[in-house]
């Protein structure tokens, strides 16, 4: 039973941690709630910042959580500005960084997040040199594009995943040159592999963007504090006003790794370790979110997944497990991407190197399709390319893991829901 004396903290205030807290009241938890921000914003969605709100289709307040005065209504003590620098597992404090005040926890839920990793080349400190990950970040970087479409400018983008690609597509939509540097042979190479990472570097071919594959930037240049251009290893200079580095993130275990808890390893993603009810190796600590790494029987491995819909479904699941109760948390990885008129959903994990076929329903060349990624005729996962209402049926073929026909597969006749138990 859980009494009301009871404190539970929640270090984060992302997605994660916002639905954490929100899940601890809607599941009768009537003791204190802590929510810990180190942002001054509210806690608030990622996907808008390099979507919608990038692109000025969506007005700021729409990417918050909740409204601000959701918090005090619910009895939230939400901390913004804050960081906590240090774990006490035995007194069970948890203490803030600015002035080192100690907080007591019965439970604490850590959904640290994830943070840009930085180029380690000559020039990053130049004004022009930009990541995409906070508020803060698309506030800036979207006067930039609109400066840069006005004014005929230039930006470097360094990565061609996921976050790369959406602002090549929103800075070619405000009308600025677009060079994009990936040392892998294709786009997403390590999401979708050699297949279907072509799909995405004609769309974008299509629009104007120009792409640089197989090398890596080595230097940026710049004059009185701005950026003039940037140098890759291939020996060529390319012109640039401003250059995004958009090389991935790396998850905030340094609180966690602090204070003793099990780290995955690296070649697994890194993270912070939790069983399938998100427990860290201290029962009395949970993760959430884009720092946890959770073991998935369903793909035989630990993921640590950072999208949209871990955070989502993650947070409220450690809240559960926080409480007591009966939690196993083995979501089908999911995330989406929009980029010019092409919308995506993916579902599933099959990274290079872990599947033997990839079967295409549909028209790839025209951008309205559905892949599959098959290991011995069973589905790892699916992506559907302009084509809707599809996501439960996919998810459903990976979760059953029967060999399905690679023909009927392909058909579009062939209706997916007949595909599965």
């Amino acid at each position: 039973m859980v009494d009301a004396d009871q404190t539970y903290v929640i270090v984060g205030g992302g997605l994660a941690g916002a639905k954490a807290a929100e899940t601890l009241r809607a599941e009768g938890f009537t003791g204190r709630v802590i929510l810990i921000c180190d942002e001054r914003d509210h806690p608030y969605e990622r996907p808008p910042l390099s979507k919608g709100y990038l692109l000025g289709k969506e007005e700021r307040d729409s990417v918050f959580v909740h409204e601000p005065a959701w918090y005090a209504r619910n009895d939230i003590e939400l901390h913004l500005g804050q960081t906590v620098d240090a774990i006490d597992r035995a007194a069970k404090t948890v203490r803030f960084g600015d002035d080192g005040t100690l907080v007591h926890y019965d439970k604490l839920l850590l959904a640290t997040g994830a943070e840009p990793r930085r180029l380690d080349i000559p020039g990053t400190d130049l004004a022009g040199v930009h990541h995409l990950r906070r508020l803060a970040h698309a506030d800036r970087l979207k006067g930039v594009l609109a400066a840069l479409g006005r004014d005929n400018g230039h930006i470097v983008i360094a990565g061609a995943g996921w976050i790369g690609l959406e602002v090549a597509a929103a800075a070619r939509e405000y009308g600025a040159e677009v060079t994009v540097v990936e040392p892998e042979p294709t786009p997403l190479h390590g999401v979708l592999g050699p297949e279907l990472g072509n799909v995405f570097a004609e769309l974008h071919r299509e629009h104007g963007v120009r792409f640089r594959f197989g090398v890596r930037l080595t230097e940026i240049v710049g004059q009185d504090g701005m950026v003039l251009a940037a140098r890759t290893d291939d020996g060529d200079e390319h012109p640039a006003h401003d250059v995004l580095a958009a090389i991935g993130v790396a998850p905030r275990v340094g609180l966690a790794e602090a204070a003793g808890l099990e780290l995955a390893d690296r070649a697994q993603g890194g993270g912070i370790v939790v069983d399938a009810r998100l427990r860290t190796s201290d029962p009395d600590i949970h993760a959430a979110g884009d720092v946890a790494s959770f073991p998935h029987e369903l793909f035989g491995t630990r993921l640590r997944v950072e999208h949209w819909a871990n955070a989502l479904n993650g947070g409220p699941a450690a809240a559960r497990a926080m409480l007591g109760r009966e939690v196993t948390y083995d979501r089908v990885p999911y995330f989406f991407s929009d980029q010019y008129d092409v919308g995506m959903e993916y579902s599933g994990w099959a990274p290079p190197g872990s599947y033997d076929e990839v079967v295409i329903r549909g028209d790839a060349g025209k951008r309205h399709f559905i892949a599959f990624w098959l290991k011995e005729g069973r589905v790892l996962a699916g992506m559907n390319v302009n084509v809707w209402d599809v996501t439960d049926a996919i998810q459903r073929l990976i979760r059953e893991q029967r060999v399905v026909d690679p023909e009927a597969l392909a058909d579009p006749a062939v209706a997916l829901e007949s595909l599965s138990a």
